[in-house]
């Protein structure tokens, strides 16, 4: 059988630190052997053929409805979070299939409208009930646990991926927030190696595309970027990548964790800062955020006090196995409520988000389902 032939391969080809799929802790839900994948490779699949996955390209990642066709959006960032760990994990021999699977699954659970949206989930979790909160990884998580409706070869409807433990950890940890690098050396880390490579690969690539996207939106000049980063990193932006991930498989080919030298991560972290003044809080197109948050504000009131508007959506969340009347229960449990609220406005796209306030605000000659 071609899996076993190829776990073979694994166990002579990459370094003993890498992930071997034949020895991963498995799933939730044991399941057969796949005559011809890995259990990573499988998982790489299950994920690229979710709807939540294809929901990523109409998701914001930084610019907020921008009208060119060269932005990034969550989709491309997540193949470009794929590409440079999977990249890094071939030269440390590492297991390229749990990289790739772990970066396509990172943010599956990111809410519309990018970090704009899951600040208003997350502050409106706590208006309604202080012991909750929205983090994006947590939600990815949940998505691939609990929310993905599949169907299987046998025709059953089944919900959630079912994926291995090696691939949910990685997705769960992989944020760092806008945090500097240099203070978090002590973070939870990835049980893998292979996550502690996507987790440095997210921040790598978003520092390389935003910059690319602020370029071209006339916010920034290659020669406004800080001296230090242009000396250490390179003075393009295709240079600075290359100095990123080289430095990255320099440094952690002889060390216990997934790292870089101390003058990498000091220019990198300014680097950061730098778009973070200019780009993510100071930029003009970031007033559109205030739009943001009244919308998506509207949207959870709006669903909290009508559950029976989310009646469509009900029907193929994982609350109608518990009960015959998922509207009935969200109205009678008010915690699982603003759950399923996070879950259905977490799942939105942009437009989708738009266009649902639209129906709700203005009339229409014919209602859109939702």
């Amino acid at each position: 059988m071609f899996r076993e032939e190829y776990e073979k391969l694994e166990k002579s080809l990459l370094s003993p630190r890498a992930t071997l799929s034949s020895r991963s802790k498995g799933r939730a839900y044991p399941e057969s052997k796949d005559p011809y994948r890995t259990p990573f490779q499988r998982d790489v699949d299950r994920v690229l053929y979710s709807k939540s996955f294809r929901r990523l390209q109409y998701k914001t990642q930084v610019f907020i409805a921008p009208l060119g066709d060269h932005y990034r959006n969550r989709l491309t960032h997540t193949l470009e979070v794929m590409t440079i760990s999977r990249a890094i994990a071939r030269a440390l021999r590492l297991n390229p299939d749990l990289t790739e699977a772990i970066a396509l699954g990172h943010d599956l659970g990111h809410s519309p409208f990018g970090h704009a949206g899951e600040a208003v989930l997350n502050a409106k979790c706590k208006e309604y009930n202080p012991s909750l909160h929205f983090f994006h990884p947590e939600q990815s998580l949940r998505v691939v646990d609990v929310l993905e409706r599949r169907i299987r070869s046998n025709g059953e409807v089944v919900f959630g991926l079912n994926l291995t433990f090696e691939v949910r950890d990685g997705i769960l940890h992989h944020s760092k927030g806008l945090a500097d690098l240099s203070s978090l050396r002590k973070a939870i880390l990835p049980e893998t190696l292979e996550g502690e490579v996507v987790r440095i690969s997210d921040r790598i690539a978003y520092l390389h595309h935003d910059t690319d996207d602020a370029i071209r939106a006339g916010l920034i000049k290659e020669t406004d970027i800080p001296e230090q980063v242009m000396k250490v990193l390179g003075k393009s932006n295709s240079k600075r990548l290359s100095t990123l991930i080289l430095s990255v498989i320099d440094y952690s080919k002889d060390e216990e964790h997934i790292g870089m030298s101390d003058p990498v991560i000091s220019s990198m972290d300014l680097w950061k800062n730098f778009l973070k003044e200019r780009v993510y809080i100071g930029s003009k197109p970031k007033e559109e955020e205030k739009k943001v948050r009244e919308l998506l504000s509207f949207l959870f009131d709006y669903f909290y006090d009508k559950p029976e508007k989310m009646e469509k959506f009900l029907q193929n969340h994982p609350i109608s196995l518990k009960t015959d009347s998922p509207v009935k229960y969200l109205r009678e449990n008010k915690k699982e409520r603003l759950i399923v609220i996070c879950d259905y406005l977490s799942s939105m796209t942009d437009r989708f988000a738009v266009e649902i306030a639209k129906s709700i605000l203005f009339p229409n000659p014919l209602p859109l389902n939702y």
